[in-house]
């Protein structure tokens, strides 16, 4: 004692216990700096880390009133408020799971997944029923925990023993008040004693309570928990207070008879939540907040124990007359009595803490930088994460698909914290093994891997999605890297399409140049207001109009220029060439301007591809003519004969200049726009294909033997995974869906097959229906498959029940959802390159190679006004895919098109800013025109790509492009040779002149001196 009350002025003496100095861990850096490698993590945990999974025994056991078994606040709190409402939360946990009596059904779910331990906890009235370890424990409970710690231990399963869990028996709560009576300590101390004896010998790891923060908080704060107790604001700090004080108590116990020959380890279980700095703005003031409403959650019992040995200084401030004092001797014994951190993190924790302190901050399910918190701030301890989970709704089944991609959100952060953060955590608690009764939530809500039909007597355990997932998890012992995160080296072919796609091509008649056009004379400057003003009276004479005209165009391509893009491709405005939807109200001018810019590129040595039809589903006219929306659209077959017309009109005036054609723009987009029935939207396919069909027809027949160019219709092609790849009509759904997006308009071109046999056609249902002629028009009808791919989504099925049912098959619809851990845009477009690869080989597979694949637009949304790391990383990553689809896979890619040249208004999907902002480049166009440049991947060793021929420019396009320079240059050598022989005329005056001046003086001395000879 002497020792303890010495070090104990030594502390008080150098001021250890200063106010200032109470929390003294680094754990506000974490919101100051962004952490490395913050996105989806491949990789395994370190060998020898535990994979385990956890319950309660409350939640779980039932059996309240077998084998002698104590009433617990629990079982008092929930009897109560019974009937009170037909909300199920207002049941019992009588029954529960059936854990006590099925104990051996829950082991063999814990081999099924192969976890590694088990964490359970101890009934404390079930063993002791009027609460007092000194008296005669109910010997069927001893021998019930024998048997279970028993078997773990024979199956090399190690178990890990919480000795509360927030059944306090109920004869404590009602005698002594619960744990606002310091004698709980000591009746707690004794119950661990017990335990230790009792149990210890087979127990490695001891957790002596459970998540104290939500006792003190829930349970005598707001009393939404049991005992149901609220109203003092002092109550919930004391409870904390003896909650620590007991559980210090039972470490020291341990620490000195149990430890020197059991060798176990004993710790106290705390919750947590993350937030995220006010407006995510990490301001001094900002950060202080968010680091105090941590430290008024999981500070609030680790700074005692795992810190400093008191509460932080915050929870003081904020609550002066609330918060017990430690004293001297109680601080140093509660200071370090814990050998690892045990970790909590689910749903209640979350909520408490929501509750408990925000100052404007934002939640987030974070767990990395809670484990990151942890170790800057407690001085890097081992962790066990002891309870990891969220929950799903009562009527969510064994399908829990939702809950997979949160299981794998956390693990991940958890892999994250350990592999780049050097988090020591060794263990991981998923939680909880079979559904049970969820506390104040009752059965509303599921947390378990292993599902439980509480009206079936049996209560079988079925495992869910989440349970074969977890499994997984523990077999590859984390994410195993696969072929999509390997990198590829090589390039494309010296004919390889690099191009930049853009939506439809707007008519900018204005900014004009009138120079030469203008027959009005002006006066510059002649009133002093720097203005012209028309000379009256005169009039000149002008040139024709040129495309040099149109100041538009010349920006236009100077932007493509800056790419380095070989290929630009855009749409014509339909409605604006053909008012009245037929060749007879062409609009002359627009048609120029299209001609112009087409001329242009050409000159510029930039390929076009021309869409004649790109519906736009901001339009209300989708797009198409007035006329043509009103009789219909799509619905109606003139729509297709005025689109054959179109297309034949523009291949007659644009096709010499036009090297690729897109018919229609994503058909299979178009579809969804029309609010009709099943049977009217096949009406609206089968016209848009017998349209493409018909115009490619035309072309193939009356244009391409001396034009030469390739036409095609482009789909929308992401690509989809099953949500959950463990039920089969998930799997299904996909090729449902890739059918219904892809199949349906490519199948009637590029395969043979008899639409009207469905024993030999199982997707022949969802085709439209062609005749035998229509059939023989729409075959071949493509010169390549061009697929427009941004993402990848997650696909489930859903039954459709707006559309009518056939006699033996219902059609079925789609919903999608993403995967939280792909790195997604603000519009939230995920970026998952390997998915472009995959429906390219879905092409290849289903079709082939008899035609090539042209990616037709590719692009991500990035906010960012000049340095678009999103966009750059997209770039990179999507094509080093298609190459990989190309080289490792076989696929006949021939182009790849990023959509799109320029933003609109805000920064967006565009490789420039909007003329507001000057058109400024984004660094995404360097990186494009790298790769351009290098064509792709090339290796170290083949960093000198071979180079590719330079394309051959005629001379008179040379001439015609440098025509305004051949005009200044021929100006300035006029006038130089005028200037020179102006000059050369004036030496020559000077000259004679001098000269004759010469003579007449000499002459005229002469005379004098003849005069002067003869006088």
């Amino acid at each position: 004692m002497t020792h303890v009350l010495f070090l104990s002025f030594l502390l008080m003496t150098t001021g250890v216990w200063d106010a200032a100095e109470c929390s003294s861990g680094d754990g506000k850096s974490l919101w100051y700096g962004s952490l490395n490698q913050s996105e989806f993590l491949s990789g395994t945990f370190p060998k020898g880390f535990l994979w385990g999974v956890g319950t309660a025994a409350f939640p779980t056991e039932g059996s309240w009133d077998q084998d002698g078994k104590g009433l617990s606040i629990w079982d008092h709190f929930t009897h109560r408020t019974v009937g009170t409402g037909n909300n199920n939360s207002t049941l019992t946990a009588d029954t529960a799971s059936g854990s006590y009596v099925l104990w051996e059904k829950d082991i063999e779910s814990i081999q099924y997944l192969g976890a590694k331990f088990y964490s359970f906890s101890i009934s404390w009235p079930r063993i002791f029923p009027d609460g007092d370890a000194t008296r005669q424990p109910n010997l069927a409970a001893v021998d019930h925990y024998r048997r279970l710690i028993g078997q773990l231990k024979a199956l090399d399963l190690e178990p890990v023993v919480t000795l509360f869990h927030w059944d306090l028996p109920q004869i404590l709560q009602e005698e002594l008040g619960g744990w606002r009576n310091v004698k709980l300590v000591q009746i707690f101390a004794d119950y661990a004693t017990f335990c230790f004896k009792t149990f210890g010998q087979d127990v490695r790891y001891w957790i002596t309570i459970h998540n104290p923060l939500l006792i003190a908080f829930l349970g005598y704060g707001t009393g939404i928990h049991a005992p149901g107790v609220s109203g003092d604001p002092a109550d919930p700090f004391i409870v904390a207070h003896n909650l620590i004080r007991a559980h210090a108590t039972a470490w020291h116990i341990y620490d000195k008879h149990f430890r020197p020959h059991q060798h176990g380890q004993i710790s106290i279980t705390l919750g947590s939540y993350w937030v995220e700095p006010f407006k995510a703005q990490a301001t001094p003031v900002n950060v202080e907040l968010c680091q105090k409403s941590v430290e008024a959650v999981i500070g609030w019992f680790a700074e005692p124990i795992h810190g400093g040995g008191d509460y932080p200084w915050s929870l003081r401030l904020s609550h002066p007359a609330l918060v017990p004092n430690f004293t001297p001797e109680e601080r140093l014994w509660v200071r370090g009595t814990a050998d690892f951190f045990s970790l909590a993190y689910g749903p209640d924790s979350v909520r408490a803490g929501r509750v408990l302190a925000r100052f404007g901050q934002t939640g987030a399910l974070n767990l990395r930088k809670i484990l990151g918190w942890i170790q800057k701030e407690y001085e890097d301890p081992p962790v066990l994460v002891a309870e990891s989970s969220w929950f799903s709704d009562a009527s969510v089944g064994v399908e829990d698909t939702v809950a997979i991609y949160l299981m794998k959100r956390f693990i991940n952060q958890v892999l994250q914290a350990v592999v780049v953060d050097h988090v020591k955590v060794f263990g991981y608690t998923a939680w909880s093994l079979v559904d049970g009764f969820e506390w104040n939530s009752g059965y509303s809500i599921r947390r378990g891997l292993f599902y439980i039909d509480f009206n079936q007597p049996e209560r079988t355990r079925v495992p869910k999605s989440t349970a074969q997932y977890y499994r997984q998890i523990i077999k590859d012992n984390g994410f195993l890297n696969d072929e999509t995160e390997r990198d590829i080296k090589g390039h494309f072919p010296c004919n390889f399409q690099f191009g930049v796609a853009d939506f439809i091509l707007q008519v900018h008649l204005q900014p004009f140049s009138p120079q030469f056009t203008d027959p009005v004379l002006y006066r510059w400057n002649f009133s002093g207001d720097g203005s012209l003003h028309p000379v009256s009276g005169v009039t000149l004479r002008t040139r024709g109009s040129q495309c040099t005209d149109f100041l538009a165009i010349q920006h236009h391509i100077h932007l493509l220029e800056v790419t380095g893009t070989s290929h630009y491709r855009f749409a014509l405005d339909w409605p604006r060439l053909f008012p009245n939807g037929d060749i007879l109200s062409a609009d002359a001018v627009t048609v120029r301007y299209y001609h112009c810019m087409l001329t242009e590129l050409q000159k510029k040595g930039i390929s076009v591809a021309v869409t004649l039809y790109h519906p736009s589903l901001r339009s209300h006219t989708l797009g198409l003519p007035m006329l043509l929306h009103a009789q219909g659209g799509w619905m109606n077959t003139s729509t297709s004969d005025a689109f054959v017309d179109y297309a034949t009109y523009c291949f007659q005036r644009f096709g010499s200049l036009v090297d690729v054609w897109i018919t229609v723009n994503e058909p299979n987009r178009l579809t969804e726009a029309y609010n009709v029935s099943a049977g009217e939207r096949d009406t609206v396919v089968r016209n848009v294909l017998m349209a493409h069909a018909r115009a490619w027809n035309i072309y193939q027949t009356h244009f391409r033997q001396h034009q030469g160019a390739t036409i095609s219709f482009a789909l929308h092609a992401d690509w989809v995974e099953p949500a959950n790849p463990f039920v089969e009509s998930h799997t299904s759904a996909v090729q449902h869906f890739l059918f219904f997006e892809l199949g349906r308009f490519l199948d009637p071109i590029l395969q043979d097959v008899d639409y009207t046999d469905t024993n030999s056609c199982h997707n022949c249902f969802r085709m439209p229906h062609f005749s035998r002629d229509e059939r023989s028009q729409l075959k071949g009808a493509l010169d390549f498959i061009a697929l427009n791919h941004f993402t990848t989504r997650l696909v489930y099925p859903k039954l459709r029940q707006d559309l009518e049912p056939s006699s033996s098959v219902h059609d079925y619809g789609w919903s999608f959802m993403t995967d939280p851990t792909w790195v997604s845009s603000n519009k939230g477009q995920a970026l998952v390159p390997w998915g472009l690869r995959s429906v390219l080989r879905w092409v290849k597979n289903r079709y082939g190679n008899s035609h090539p694949v042209i990616i037709t637009a590719t692009g991500i949304d990035d906010q960012a006004s000049h340095n678009d790391h999103l966009r750059q990383r997209y770039l990179k990553s999507y094509m080093e895919e298609a190459l990989k689809a190309r080289e490792l896979d076989g696929v006949d890619v021939r182009g790849f098109y990023v959509w799109k040249l320029q933003d609109h208004h805000t920064p967006d999907f565009g490789f420039f800013l909007s003329s507001h902002h000057r058109s400024r480049p984004k660094a995404s166009v360097s990186i494009y025109r790298q790769l351009i440049t290098q064509r792709g991947f090339p290796s170290i060793s083949d960093s000198l790509t071979s180079p590719c021929e330079p394309s051959v420019i005629p001379a008179e396009c040379w001439i015609c492009e440098n025509k305004p320079l051949l005009f200044f240059g021929v100006c300035i050598t006029i006038s130089v040779s005028v200037l020179a022989g102006v000059m050369v005329t004036g030496v020559m005056r000077r000259s004679r002149r001098k000269r004759r001046m010469k003579t007449r003086k000499r002459k005229m001395n002469q005379a004098v001196r003849r005069v002067v000879y003869r006088i």
